[in-house]
C-alpha cells in the first residue's frame, strides 16, 4: 500500500513552535520578520522554502518533520 504523502508548501506558527522551540509569542514575531522580509501582506501565507531560506534549516529535514 503507498504511503499517504502530505507534502504541505506552507508553514504555520505551531510548526515554527515545534521546530525551533519558541513560545508562541515569539513564532509570531518571526512569521512577521518572514513577511516583511518576503514582501508579503498579512493575509499571505510562508512557504516552507521561505521559512528554510530565512533560517538556513535545510528543507527536506524540515517537510520530513512536518510530514512525520
Amino acid at each position: 500500500m503507498p504511503k499517504n504523502v502530505r507534502n504541505r508548501m506552507v508553514i504555520y506558527t505551531k510548526d515554527i513552535q515545534n521546530i525551533m522551540g519558541k513560545s508562541d509569542r515569539s513564532a509570531r514575531e518571526l512569521m512577521q520578520k518572514l513577511r516583511q522580509m518576503f514582501g508579503k501582506q498579512d493575509w499571505q501565507y510562508i512557504s516552507v522554502a521561505e521559512f528554510c531560506e530565512y533560517s538556513g534549516l535545510d528543507e527536506e529535514e524540515v517537510r520530513e518533520f512536518l510530514d512525520g
